[in-house]
């Protein structure tokens, strides 16, 4: 993907340009907008105000890391989306049973095609409980810890996408993967070994 000529194309009104755009990061935005949120609901609706802001802010990209840039306009879409569900807290039944979402593509990703259900089962278990555990993080924290230990991105890109100085983004991480290790004390032995928290290990 000519990514740069693409953006280029968007930029100068090409809409297909900046669908092919949406079509390569609509995984990656929607994964870090679920894990924030908690919810497949509130993710697709902070994914959807992400990329129609970005196609009207487009004319405002310099150059650097469009990822970092569109992954800064998903996490803020997330902290307005939180902040609405502040305003209105109550939760319905649908977010409450909803199965779709990453939370199964986790599971996925944790599995072995050798695993038997008990397996599958226990790698279900550990979904949830990372999930669970990410919820109850502060909003601050659980940005950086899911940009970091979740989606892959160093430092750097975590301080363009969240507009936080680096020793700010290093100072949260360490203190949001000293939570998820004591909320993950319960299901320890069932992690992956990437996923056994240390100060200066990945969830």
């Amino acid at each position: 993907m000519d990514e740069p000529g693409l953006i280029r194309d968007a930029q100068d009104g090409d809409v297909d340009a900046f669908n092919r755009l949406v079509l390569a990061y609509q995984n990656l935005a929607y994964n870090v907008a679920y894990r924030i949120m908690g919810d497949a609901a509130s993710a697709s609706d902070a994914t959807q105000d992400a990329f129609i802001s970005a196609y009207r802010h487009l004319p405002d990209y310099r150059g650097g890391s469009f990822k970092a840039w569109l992954m800064r306009i998903v996490t803020n879409a997330c902290y307005d989306e939180l902040r609405r569900r502040q305003r209105r807290p109550a939760t319905s039944l649908e977010d409450l049973v909803s199965e779709d979402g990453p939370d199964l593509e986790s599971e996925r990703s944790l599995a072995s095609p050798d695993d038997g259900p008990e397996e599958v089962a226990q790698r279900r278990e550990v979904a949830s409980a990372i999930q669970n555990c990410l919820n109850h993080l502060p909003e601050d924290m659980r940005v950086v810890a899911v940009l970091c230990d979740v989606q892959g991105f160093d430092y750097g890109e975590i301080a363009s996408s969240t507009g936080l100085a680096l020793g700010t983004v290093k100072s949260r991480l360490s203190r949001a993967r000293a939570r998820l290790r004591d909320c993950l004390q319960g299901v320890r032995e069932l992690l992956p070994a990437i996923y056994r928290l240390s100060d200066e290990a990945s969830v």
